[in-house]
């Protein structure tokens, strides 16, 4: 069992509150997870249930965290001082053969257990694969997990599913895979900010995630129903009241002054009068708000990208796709055409990201066409010690400075960040910087390396519906199961004789 007392966390830049206040216990059988839009401080949130001291360096906090026992605990990215460890060092002498089934699963030979291969060299997947498999030997009676589904393949997506549903343990994840969390979590814990995040907004409810969609869409509409009818009736009300009031005022002024007795009644019914209008005023302070929540927001692509359907893209070949001297795949065929859009899928460490960026450097000298990038790492295409202002800035003129800073703002970036460097952003912040670079950049030619991976399970369908509507050409790599469905009109996976169309 893990709970969380009144947790305020808030942070020393802007003075902005994550939480305030939060209370929760996650019991045996609760496969909670956390959602909320980029940059809500939800990765902050599980640092501190981890270690409280690993956010105070940005963070005011407060607030108090008990567990049963052991908490196990995936960051989302690797921590350099992992990176430099080998395996043999990593493993150390867990008792592997305790958890031989959880290693089978995971695709990991008990050989590289004791190898020598460092873990900065794994790919993405086989990092995440590695530390859910040291954590797992350490037997932790709560599991927190921060997107632990970033770089996963399909099949290994599918078996930490089967995970998830059948662990003994509690689980408290951040996720933005839309399909794990409809097949996995119980308890929906959503983190809103509200009001340009000048008001924090945290909501429990214990249902499967469409469940809660459903609710919270049927609660909106309920409540903003409630509070359209108090206002309409409000509005008839006090239009009757001015034409009464009006009236004795009118007849107050005109009654003659031969008439004391009249002139009594229309001052008493003046005050009754008044006294009706200063109580429907009164009830109208105890009205029903109207619904405020976090809406999802990206900049579209402008409508006039369009490439012909006949043009050619790209068609590629390659004989050999090798990382150093390990082949990964052979006779590689690609031929996009325009308005196409391509996903690439494939196992963990099968080439599909090293292909993508060798895709990006046949395109992007092209002058027939206006190529965009986005990695993996964000760190290749971003520059992090510039602020989103300077890195979006090309011209220097008025009009370009007030585009950006409207842009910005329209996708719920504050001034501070803004204004701030690149690396104090989020990874969804970061991912919607490139989109609007790409946006900004008129790009008609998309590579995209897992372009949902850190976009919430909120903003993850606004980035399905704009990439939809691009009339570019997209190439993607992806194991997002909903994007592949819905954006990609043709998928093919990598394996080691090449491009399979599936």
């Amino acid at each position: 069992m893990l709970e969380l007392s009144d947790i305020t966390l808030r942070l020393r830049a802007d003075d902005r509150t994550l939480t305030e206040g939060f209370s929760f216990t996650l019991s045996r059988g609760d496969r909670a997870v956390l959602i909320g839009e980029e940059g809500n401080g939800k990765s902050t949130l599980l640092r501190y249930i981890v270690d409280p001291g690993s956010v105070e360096a940005y963070c005011e906090c407060s607030g108090r965290v008990s567990a049963s026992g052991p908490v196990g605990y995936l960051p989302q990215s690797m921590p350099d001082a992992l990176r430099e460890l080998t395996a043999a060092e990593y493993f150390g002498s867990a008792a592997y053969y305790d958890h031989l089934g959880v290693l089978g699963e995971l695709g990991i030979d008990t050989d590289f257990l004791s190898s020598d291969r460092k873990l900065g060299t794994l790919s993405g997947g086989e990092k995440v694969r590695a530390q859910l498999a040291r954590m797992l030997m350490d037997d932790p009676d709560v599991l927190l997990l921060d997107e632990p589904t970033n770089d996963l393949d399909i099949p290994t997506l599918e078996w930490l599913e089967r995970f998830l549903n059948t662990a003994r343990q509690p689980v408290l994840f951040i996720s933005h895979d839309e399909t794990l969390i409809e097949n996995t979590a119980n308890v929906i814990i959503h983190i809103e900010q509200l009001l340009h995040k000048r008001e924090t907004k945290i909501t429990v409810t214990r249902a499967p995630y469409r469940e809660y969609l459903r609710r919270r869409g049927r609660l909106f509409e309920h409540q903003n129903q409630v509070a359209f009818k108090q206002r309409a009736d409000y509005d008839r009300q006090m239009q009757r009241w001015r034409q009464i009031h009006d009236r004795v005022e009118h007849e107050q002024q005109t009654i003659s002054r031969g008439d004391p007795h009249g002139g009594r009644l229309l001052k008493k019914k003046m005050r009754s009068v008044q006294a009706t209008g200063r109580r429907l005023e009164r009830a109208a302070e105890d009205f029903t708000d109207f619904a405020h929540q976090e809406e999802a927001i990206l900049t579209r692509f402008d409508e006039d990208i369009r490439l012909p359907a006949g043009k050619s893209v790209l068609d590629f070949s390659l004989g050999r796709l090798a990382v150093g001297d390990r082949e990964l795949a052979r006779n590689i065929r690609l031929s996009v055409t325009g308005g196409e859009p391509v996903g690439i899928i494939g196992p963990t460490g099968a080439g599909k990201s090293t292909l993508l960026e060798l895709l990006w450097e046949e395109l992007r000298a092209r002058r027939d066409i206006t190529a965009a990038w986005m990695p993996q790492d964000y760190a290749r295409a971003l520059p992090f010690d510039k602020t989103p202002i300077g890195f979006l800035t090309r011209s220097g003129s008025r009009e370009e400075s007030v585009l950006i800073h409207n842009r910005l703002a329209s996708m719920r970036f504050t001034f501070e960040e803004m204004n701030g460097p690149i690396a104090a952003l989020s990874g969804g912040q970061r991912a919607k910087l490139l989109f609007l670079d790409m946006v900004l950049r008129r790009a008609d030619v998309l590579l995209l390396d897992e372009p949902t991976r850190n976009f919430s399970p909120l903003s993850a369908p606004v980035v399905r519906e704009a990439l939809r509507a691009f009339g570019g050409a997209i190439i993607s790599v992806s194991h997002d199961r909903k994007y592949l469905a819905e954006v990609c009109t043709a998928v093919y996976e990598l394996t080691p004789e090449g491009l399979v169309k599936r």
